[in-house]
């Protein structure tokens, strides 16, 4: 006859795929985290839809903003995302910027910076290269800096395509898709 006090508790354990598993041998193993929260030195920091930061954010490693950040980003190696719910009233200078939600202030970015279509930028861009989607918003001046010589012809058509060396190209406000 089976009585309550004969089976021991077994502590219940989760594993990476979500489904618990009590029996010993699973209890005695270490639970792996799954790939979404595993840490890795390639993994990029987050500032998360709830946080809000006032001050300067500095450091070397890739940044992923979906909340507020106000004041200054540098990441002198690294890259910043601002996410779709990502505010930022910051200057920001890092090797590459990649803009999805709002920001206000000026923007450096050394290799390359990215708006996308759901990307509102209203201040200053300077990087050697710039994709902007369809629907993307940038009120400010562009300015890209190859670091190349250019021959006169090349100067000229980059003059008009907005890609000279030191060359700036004023966007108005608006969506780039009108």
């Amino acid at each position: 006859m089976w009585k309550k006090e004969d089976v021991k508790s077994q502590p219940v354990r989760e594993n990476a795929s979500g489904i618990s598993n009590s029996s010993p041998a699973a209890a005695s193993t270490p639970v792996r985290e799954s790939a979404a929260y595993a840490v890795s030195s390639t993994s990029s920091a987050n500032i998360s839809q709830g946080i809000r930061i006032k001050g300067e954010v500095t450091g070397s490693e890739d940044l992923f903003v979906d909340g507020h950040v106000e004041g200054k980003v540098n990441l002198s190696s690294g890259s910043l995302t601002v996410g779709p719910n990502g505010d930022v009233k910051a200057d920001i200078v890092a090797r590459e910027v990649i803009v999805r939600g709002r920001v206000d202030g000026k923007i450096v970015g050394r290799e390359k910076i990215h708006l996308s279509s759901t990307g509102n930028v209203a201040g200053d861009l300077q990087t050697e290269r710039l994709t902007i989607e369809d629907g993307a918003v940038l009120s400010g001046r562009v300015e890209i800096e190859t670091g190349k010589p250019l021959d006169k012809r090349a100067e000229a058509r980059g003059a008009a395509a907005g890609t000279s060396k030191g060359g700036a190209v004023s966007v108005g406000a608006g969506s780039t898709g009108d």
